[in-house]
């Protein structure tokens, strides 16, 4: 497209320091004290996007946090492009764990990104991925390059499971329609192997409250007596995988989707290095089910994990009680053919049955989603790939990932339409962690690729 790159370089230094000033709004979704930030950062993409050419944006409000929704519309005979992304981030915590500041964004060069890093809550996932698209209508409308019509769909419930996005989606079929979903919320392999990913696994995420006796008890008077909630939650969660690391509730892998041994030798062909994981991680070996590899047990395979477990005396000191309920967070994530409802369900009935007289359960669904998977025979993805081809200089790889978008396959059934997912982020981003961070040679290379896209879709596509 004509002077992209140098549109890119003359404005990147503008471009990155807007980012910057979003990132510095703590839309964190999950915790109510942060409402205000949620919503001011919903004004802000509003008027971005509007700066960077869209006709009318509006902020449109659901019975959550709103989505902002924007267009462009040049002309109704060509194509539409629905790119979707979302406004909120995750909590920060651990804050002691991060460098600088979680929401003080500040610019370091790694190993991985000498040219320079934002570090910042966000950066990655999705404020960052999300902005480079509103950078890339500007740049085409500015320009003259826009080749044809594009709509904006931001929300503010991603991170807490768009509980909103279907009731929004449902109300407003016509206005959403478009001819296919552009989403960057996903990653790729390196900064020199570009991939695109073609499928996501499903989740199911679930609380669980154990309790035992109805109130704290001394520990040496009733040690020994009485069920101890974090003993026992403890031994339920550790029963919930064999010794093959293989998952033990009832019916869980009767619907998982198996591929072949050519599929499989295929996703062997992905440059990958196990010594370079490990070194990344600062682990001395990996883990998972038996019989697969580590890039099968990350995205073709079904997992559970907890993801918070609490109970009892936690303070300085000590304090000798049993406590009166313990508490875990988990969450599964699973693969095609796996319903998310029927698997909770399959979870709540299994951790009904195994806990032990003298003590109660309580299993709070939270959310999920089902898994999705694109083809990669498509004009939808041949676009992708040759907007990867041009920009990288070589062909990408496609790649499933263990992460859940859970309204992509929602997206796929209210709206009759394939989802592309390019990615621009590197696992080594530490999203949802300490010290969350997006290189800035991938923001900019995000906004160079991703009106390529647009030119050979409409190419493809047209009339």
């Amino acid at each position: 497209m004509k002077n992209l790159d140098k549109y890119v370089e003359e404005n990147k230094d503008r471009f990155v320091n807007e980012l910057i000033e979003l990132l510095k709004i703590p839309s964190v979704s999950a915790d109510p004290a942060y409402k205000k930030d949620v919503l001011n950062t919903a004004e802000a993409v509003k008027i971005a996007l509007k700066e960077a050419g869209c006709d009318s944006v509006e902020i449109c409000e659901t019975p959550g946090y709103p989505i902002v929704f924007g267009e462009k519309i040049i002309d109704k005979a060509l194509p539409t492009v629905l790119v979707y992304g979302h406004y909120d981030v995750q909590p920060a915590d651990p804050i002691e764990l991060w460098d600088s500041p979680p929401f003080e964004p500040v610019i370091k060069n790694t190993k991985v990104h000498p040219e320079g890093a934002i570090f910042a809550r966000g950066a990655c996932d999705d404020k960052g991925q999300m902005y480079m698209h509103v950078k890339a209508l500007e740049y085409m409308t500015k320009t003259g390059n826009l080749p044809c019509n594009v709509k904006f769909m931001i929300e503010g419930e991603e991170e807490v499971g768009s509980e909103s996005l279907g009731w929004f989606i449902e109300r407003n079929k016509e206005k959403l329609a478009n001819d296919v979903i552009l989403i960057s919320d996903t990653g790729m392999i390196a900064k020199d192997t570009p991939s695109i990913t073609t499928g996501l696994r499903g989740l199911s995420y679930v609380e669980v409250e154990l309790t035992g006796p109805n109130r704290d008890l001394h520990s040496g008077l009733y040690g020994g007596a009485v069920a101890n909630p974090i003993n026992v939650l403890t031994k339920m969660i550790a029963s919930l995988h064999d010794e093959n690391n293989h998952i033990t509730i009832p019916g869980f892998y009767d619907k998982v989707d198996e591929l072949s041994d050519e599929e499989r030798s295929k996703m062997a062909e992905t440059p990958f290095s196990l010594e370079k994981y490990k070194e990344a991680l600062d682990i001395e070996d990996v883990y998972g089910e038996k019989g697969y590899t580590t890039n099968e047990r990350n995205s073709i395979r079904p997992t559970l994990d907890v993801n918070g477990i609490w109970g009892g005396y936690i303070g300085e000191g000590a304090k000798t009680v049993i406590a009166s309920k313990a508490f875990a967070k988990i969450s599964m994530r699973l693969v095609p053919n796996q319903d998310w409802q029927e698997i909770t369900e399959l979870f709540k009935k299994h951790f009904e049955n195994i806990a032990p007289k003298g003590t109660r359960v309580l299993v709070k669904p939270h959310h999920g989603g089902q898994a999705y998977v694109t083809p990669i025979d498509t004009v939808e993805y041949q676009a992708a790939s040759n907007a990867y081809k041009d920009s990288f200089g070589k062909e990408p790889i496609p790649q499933r990932s263990g992460g859940s978008i859970p309204i992509v396959a929602l997206f796929e059934k209210q709206l009759k339409s394939k989802t592309i997912l390019m990615g621009f982020g590197l696992d080594s981003d530490a999203i949802h962690s300490p010290n969350e961070h997006f290189g800035i040679w991938n923001y900019l290379k995000g906004i160079k690729t991703i009106p390529l896209f647009y030119k050979h879709f409409t190419e493809m596509t047209k009339k």
